[in-house]
Parts: C-alpha cells; sequence; structure tokens
C-alpha cells in the first residue's frame, strides 16, 4: 500500500492505482508519522487489499481499531475496496469487552513497572523479563489473557487472540490508560507484587522468622503469597501505595 502519491514512472502515470481516504480518529493519531498527524491518509487500493490491511498499512495495529464505515455504512475488516471510498476509522470503544468471563493480563518486558502497579490493585498479571514475541502470543493464547505491550509488530500478530496498546510513558499514565480501556474489577492487596500469586492473611506468630523484630512490634496484621511465600504488611510506604490504590479505584468508577 502506499501513502499519499509517490514515484514517477510514467506506467504509473497513465494507470495510477485507485486510491481511498482514511479518517482515522483522534485517537489513532500517534500511530501515524508526524506528517499525517491530522488523522488523514492517502492510500492505494490494490485489487486484493482489504479494509483492514490498509488500516495496518497505514500503521494503526488492527486491535485498536473499533467500527469501520464505508461512505457512511459500516464495514468489516474484511471488506474489499474499489477505490474512491471514505473511510472513518474510529477507535475500539472503551470501556472494552474482553470475550472471557475473567479478565487476566500478560505484559512484555517492557512493563514492568506497570506490572507491579496492576498486581498491587489486583489485578492478574503475568510477567516475565526475559520472554520473546512466539513465547508471549504463546502463553497469552493458551491462559487467554489480554497481551499488553508498546510493541505494534506484537499487536500485529495474525495469532494473537487479543492484545491491547498500552498508552504513556510513566508507569502511573499506563495504569490509568489501562483501568480505562478496561474498567476491570479491583481487588487491592489481594496479589504480591512481586510474582503474581495470592496474598493470604496469617497469623502474626507465622512470620517472625521472616520480618525484623521492629516491624513485629509495629505491626498486627501480615499477608503472605501463596506461590513465593514473601511476606506483606502495610508499612511506612503505604501512604504512596494509598494514593495509587485509591486513584485506581476512582478512574475504574469512573470509566465503568
Amino acid at each position: 500500500m502506499a501513502l499519499g502519491t509517490s514515484g514517477s514512472d510514467s506506467s504509473s502515470s497513465e494507470h495510477p492505482s485507485p486510491t481511498l481516504t482514511l479518517r482515522l480518529a483522534d485517537d489513532l493519531h500517534l500511530f501515524l508519522p508526524p506528517k499525517l498527524r491530522d488523522g488523514r491518509v492517502t492510500a492505494a487500493v490494490a485489487d486484493d487489499s482489504t479494509l483492514g490491511h490498509l488500516v495496518e498499512s497505514a500503521g494503526v495495529p488492527l486491535p485498536e481499531v473499533g467500527r469501520l464505515v464505508v461512505d457512511g455504512v459500516e464495514a468489516p475488516v474484511s471488506f474489499r475496496p474499489a477505490g474512491g471510498e471514505d473511510v472513518e476509522v474510529y477507535a475500539v470503544a472503551r470501556p472494552q469487552a474482553v470475550p472471557e468471563p475473567e479478565l487476566r493480563f500478560l505484559l512484555d518486558v517492557h512493563l514492568g513497572a506497570l506490572a507491579r502497579r496492576m498486581r498491587l490493585v489486583g489485578l492478574d498479571t503475568a510477567y516475565h523479563n526475559d520472554c520473546d514475541d512466539p513465547v508471549l502470543v504463546e502463553q497469552a493464547n493458551a491462559e487467554r489473557r489480554v497481551l499488553l505491550t508498546q510493541d505494534r509488530g506484537l499487536l500485529r500478530r495474525r495469532n494473537l487472540w487479543f492484545g491491547a496498546y498500552v498508552r504513556g510513558t510513566r508507569s502511573d499514565a499506563q495504569l490509568d490508560d489501562l483501568l480505562r480501556r478496561f474498567a476491570p474489577s479491583l481487588a487491592p492487596w489481594t496479589r504480591c507484587t512481586s510474582c503474581n500469586g495470592e496474598l493470604r492473611p496469617v497469623p502474626k506468630e507465622s512470620v517472625t522468622a521472616d520480618v525484623e523484630p521492629g516491624t513485629l512490634a509495629a505491626f498486627e496484621s501480615f499477608a503472605r503469597c501463596a506461590d513465593c511465600s514473601r511476606v506483606y504488611w502495610h508499612g511506612s510506604h503505604g501512604g504512596h501505595l494509598d494514593e495509587i490504590v485509591d486513584t485506581a479505584l476512582r478512574t475504574v468508577a469512573a470509566a465503568g
């Protein structure tokens, strides 16, 4: 697919390819090169072009696309344009539904800080810092997890069952984007931020070998990860974490 006009081949001038116009929603402009950030893309149409192919060739991963409207009529990604059409490309609706009763996530290797925040608010979040793309897709598909990434190429993999692009450069902005997109149910303080295991309340006496005497004297409530056995308590750092949790709860309540 070609964007705009290019080339000086005489045969191309005599028999130019038909084109159509893609008008992208504001939320999709970040996927376009700077010169096209007004959201209007002219795309050349080949005989085998589908609407989905043209949109992805413009730089927008299909998991980020909602409705496609061709000359005022909604169309599927498999629609084959003839040229001359005006296509409105919408972003996915928010909050976005996921075709699974239990919402679970898998994050790529660049989103470790986001993974910890997601676990803090109780989201089932798998994360590995050493997995390549095929392994991530395989796990996402096998466990029916939504794959979160900022890698557009990863989202274009045809065998990925469900993926989403994470907006933002800092983990707090990324968490805000995720919560607004999916409006998931939250259960703060129920998951290990290190390994994603479930936290279970335990008697104070059972953690004496794992925490400092001063901590034992200062706190009464403890929890242990069912998977890695790490011990948790609401320590002096709780104020910052409380702020993250409170903000997340308000965000989901507003997005739902």
